[in-house]
């Protein structure tokens, strides 16, 4: 059986954000970080790493922002076959000259293709991540782009709900995979 592990970003996905409602719906474990406020990059993809391998069996990863730029560079880092493949929601582009100081250790953003399925799903108008930079990310990566219209960071400002959208991505995905 393949399991759902949820890639959260800077600050966790609060209560109202999606991951959180599938989290609390579905069960899906959560990658869990020991600092969500002041990120380390290295030490992320090792939770990360960690996270995969306590699964122990076949997952897909459902990462939201700066957690897409955690499972790019855990890619590089720990490929296995364990993963089935990814939902990367909104990948904040962690190469910005106006990006945040404390998640600078995550860039540049990874360029290599993921060796497995995925689909980067983007927002036209998105604060973290142009549209067109979200494509291109997507086209590095060998994933199917899917631009959802303007929804803005596609977190729980975004008032998705528990995100049916999503979901049907990620049922896409887990076939496809």
């Amino acid at each position: 059986m393949t399991t759902v592990l949820l890639v959260p970003g800077l600050g966790n996905s609060g209560p109202r954000h999606w991951q959180t409602l599938w989290e609390q719906r579905y069960h899906y474990p959560r990658v869990a970080q020991a600092d969500w406020q002041h990120p380390a990059g290295p030490e992320w993809v090792r939770a990360l790493d960690a996270a995969i391998r306590q699964v122990g069996g076949p997952v897909l990863l459902v990462a939201h922002s700066l957690g897409c730029a955690t499972v790019a560079k855990w890619a590089q880092q720990f490929p296995t076959a364990a993963v089935a493949g990814a939902l990367l929601v909104a990948p904040a582009d962690v190469d910005r000259s106006d990006f945040p100081p404390e998640v600078t250790d995550f860039a540049p953003m990874p360029r290599q293709a993921l060796p497995f399925p995925s689909i980067v799903v983007a927002s036209a108008n998105d604060e973290f991540v142009t549209l067109p930079r979200a494509a291109a990310f997507a086209a590095a990566w060998g994933s199917q782009l899917v631009s959802v219209g303007a929804h803005g960071h596609l977190n729980a400002d975004s008032a998705l709900g528990e995100w049916p959208t999503g979901r049907q991505l990620l049922r896409r995905l887990s076939q496809d995979g």
